[in-house]
């Protein structure tokens, strides 16, 4: 059988398709880097709205425990915090409710 040879628009049109794959396989790489870099943003994210929960309960818990001492120091009753003016809760005695 004797050798054929390609053209050199045979050939220049192989070397095309081949430079296509490439361009298409490093795309997807760099795709798939992309996805790595998302993922490790989520996690960090996530992470981060953990902490802000924990944080935020733990606001939680010392404003229970402030009002509690606040109560056990003045009573019951309103604060105004644009002024700091504390106003007690009138206490009902059990003889005015009958």
């Amino acid at each position: 059988m004797a050798e054929i040879k390609f053209t050199e628009e045979d050939i220049a049109s192989l070397n095309e398709l081949s430079q296509k794959y490439q361009s298409v396989q490093m795309g997807f790489g760099q795709i798939r880097v992309q996805k790595i870099l998302l993922d490790q943003q989520k996690a960090n994210l996530e992470e981060a709205e953990a902490k802000l929960e924990a944080d935020y309960i733990d606001n939680q818990d010392s404003e229970r425990s402030l009002v509690s001492e606040l109560n056990k120091k003045y009573g019951p009753g309103t604060l105004d915090p644009q002024t700091g003016v504390f106003t007690p809760t009138e206490e009902v005695s059990e003889e005015e409710d009958k």
